[in-house]
């Protein structure tokens, strides 16, 4: 078990605009920060981080915390994880207590296969560096690739010894279960026996954008077996998901924010060398096509991205399809070519900084000048080919969201081709319009299968006491210890006999108010967690005469009433993502209202209330005729409802 002191210090050190800023690119958005969801795909900014209060909000998922919650649904981390992760970013020791086999027992499946994983690695880089075989052979093969130690180490690169059970014998020793060798591809089982996957291989680790092992890739160094494969990688699992996974994304993720541009080259080797040489925003897709997933990992941190092709031309038009993706998700393409025979690995391994980052800078083409020299060079002065080729330059254009980006490719791809731009644009045209049309047939039948669940939610009512118990939690949250007047209402009869309200003017704080008012009125909460959050609220601003700390407040929460005080907290904050402000339309603050704000929520809880009461008392009248009793009822609160209508401006 963690101590609470470390938690405490980790709670008080981490700033969660920097936490975030790891994995979301953050612009600022008045006193808050803004980016795009990384729970959703999307391409219009929906997510929000309040310094000031210490918690986020998507607005896409509905998702929200403090910065543990983030980890934990970002990452995927348990609790204890969570704050370990923070304890290391900010040098923070962690104090922990030996965690006894039961606990071991009980850890998770995910949690079990992360520290596996995490145990293969520290074994294969161990054996790398202190085992003859391992640096006989692995450090050796390294070392010729021009890799140095400091290198070796960044990357945690390893070797499995050539030997079939080396491995996972000693991970069965150190107490780690068979069940989870198996499920993270490390140990492949068997019916009578067991071996390890990645014998004889250097073995590269696969990282999660937090640093977590999530698999590996493995090259093997032996002639011996004909069969095996140059590459390996750990096998599909639970936390190893190849297609969302880039190779480097960890070492690269504050290069690519700082650089504002991602290097996207194809191997581990090239992510390497490139970072050895000096150029950190690079990132490899492993050998494996160009997913969306990827892509979105990428767009969270800059919209640009350039692809780094190797000199030889072989299986380039293929690549291409991958710049399709990227423009699909509004991002900005460039490429780069090598000269002939030569990858990113090996051209980083021959020139200095400065010369690789002048050769990037005056070979990286636009994508659409790219894309047409290629294109050209294979249809030579073939009509035929060439109208394919600019087919084929148009269906890529076709994919960019923005209209101002495509109109202004269409009249450079003209100039390019020496095709008029009204040809194209009619291409463009039938192309959009097809996929349209595509588009629109599967909301149709979308829209009929769930023709009666839209149905069913638009004759849903609002549920005005939630939206009231939670507007109350969201005044204590914000203004619990402000000092106001308010207006206080007193029913008398006037001389005609008729309930009248009698107004004087009180001042107390906030929670005061409200506590009294509902005490008064001797209402109950009906949502339970918005009555916990009451009572905790109640408890928190009664010891403290100062404005509530919120971060310090939320901190203490369990994670479903962290989530819900993020929930209401952001939706102050909401009205910044539409920047309302540059369009001439100003939020008044609530500050200036708090009294009001106050009396009109009580007022409107009583109306509702009231309104209840006599819904209640109506169904027994209609059915007990006689009781002028009830009856007479009904009308004093019809009456009690009318003058609190008049009080909040309602027409009843």
């Amino acid at each position: 078990m963690i101590s609470q002191n470390t938690i405490n210090q980790v709670f008080e050190t981490a700033r969660l605009e920097e936490v975030i800023g790891d994995f979301v690119q953050l612009k600022k958005s008045g006193s808050n920060f803004k980016g795009l969801s990384p729970f959703t795909d999307e391409r219009s900014p929906s997510f929000m981080v309040s310094p000031v209060k210490q918690i986020w909000k998507d607005f896409s998922s509905g998702k929200g915390g403090n910065v543990v919650a983030f980890l934990i649904e970002h990452e995927h981390f348990s609790y204890p994880e969570a704050i370990k992760y923070l304890a290391k970013k900010y040098n923070i020791e962690v104090e922990e207590t030996q965690q006894s086999d039961e606990q071991k027992v009980q850890a998770s499946e995910r949690e079990s296969m992360y520290l596996v994983s995490e145990y293969a690695q520290k074994y294969f880089a161990d054996i790398l560096h202190n085992n003859e075989q391992g640096k006989a052979i692995g450090y050796s093969y390294f070392k010729e690739r021009g890799f140095t130690p400091e290198t070796i180490k960044k990357f945690k690169l390893g070797y499995a010894l050539d030997e079939w059970e080396t491995f996972t014998k000693a991970a069965l020793k150190e107490g780690y279960q068979l069940e989870f060798l198996e499920k993270t591809g490390l140990t492949i089982v068997k019916e009578t026996k067991q071996f390890d996957r990645f014998k004889g291989r250097v073995l590269f680790p696969i990282h999660s954008m937090s640093g977590r092992v999530l698999g590996f890739g493995g090259r093997i160094l032996s002639n011996t077996n004909k069969k095996a494969a140059k590459y390996l990688n750990s096998p599909e699992s639970e936390i190893y998901h190849k297609s969302k996974v880039l190779y480097g994304i960890y070492h690269a993720k504050q290069s690519i924010a700082k650089e504002d541009n991602c290097y996207l080259v194809e191997g581990y080797t090239d992510v390497i060398q490139m970072h050895q040489a000096g150029i950190q925003n690079v990132v490899a897709s492993s050998g494996t096509a160009l997913t969306s997933d990827q892509i979105r990992l990428v767009h969270r941190l800059t919209q640009n991205i350039t692809v780094l092709f190797d000199g030889d031309a072989a299986g380039m038009r293929a690549s291409l399809r991958g710049v399709d993706l990227i423009l699909e998700q509004g991002m900005n393409v460039r490429v780069c070519t090598f000269p002939e025979g030569e990858d990113p690995d090996s051209f980083a391994k021959q020139n200095s900084l400065a010369d690789i980052q002048t050769y990037l800078q005056e070979n990286s083409k636009d994508f659409i000048a790219f894309k047409a020299s290629v294109l050209n060079e294979e249809s030579k002065n073939e009509p035929v080919k060439k109208a394919e080729t600019i087919r084929d330059i148009i269906t890529s254009i076709s994919k960019i969201p923005d209209v101002i980006k495509r109109e202004l490719y269409i009249k450079e791809c003209a100039r390019i081709m020496d095709v008029s731009e009204e040809v194209l644009f009619s291409t463009l045209a039938q192309l959009t319009n097809a996929a349209n049309r595509e588009v629109h047939k599967k909301q149709l039948q979308k829209q009929k299968s769930f023709e009666v669940v839209k149905n069913a939610e638009s004759l849903k009512k609002v549920d005005e006491q939630y939206e009231l118990e939670r507007k109350i939690i969201q005044i204590l949250l914000l203004y619990g210890t402000k000092i106001d007047q308010f207006d206080e209402y007193y029913f008398k009869e006037n001389d005609k006999g008729e309930l009248a309200l009698e107004k004087t003017v009180e001042e107390a704080t906030v929670y005061q108010k409200i506590y009294l008012s509902l005490q008064d009125d001797e209402v109950e909460f009906t949502n339970q967690l918005f009555k916990e959050l009451y009572y905790k609220l109640l408890e928190k601003l009664q010891q403290t005469e100062e404005d509530l700390k919120i971060d310090q407040f939320v901190n203490e929460l369990d994670v479903e009433l962290s989530s819900e005080v993020t929930s209401i907290l952001m939706e102050e904050e909401r009205y910044v993502l539409h920047d309302w402000e540059r369009q001439n339309i100003f939020v008044k603050p609530k500050e200036e209202t708090i009294g009001q704000l106050v009396n009109a929520t009580i007022l409107s809880l009583r109306r509702f209330l009231v309104s209840k009461k006599i819904t209640e008392l109506s169904k027994i009248v209609s059915q007990e005729e006689s009781n002028q009793d009830i009856l007479q009822d009904v009308l004093d609160y019809m009456s009690l409802k009318k003058v609190l209508s008049e009080k909040l401006n309602r027409v009843v």
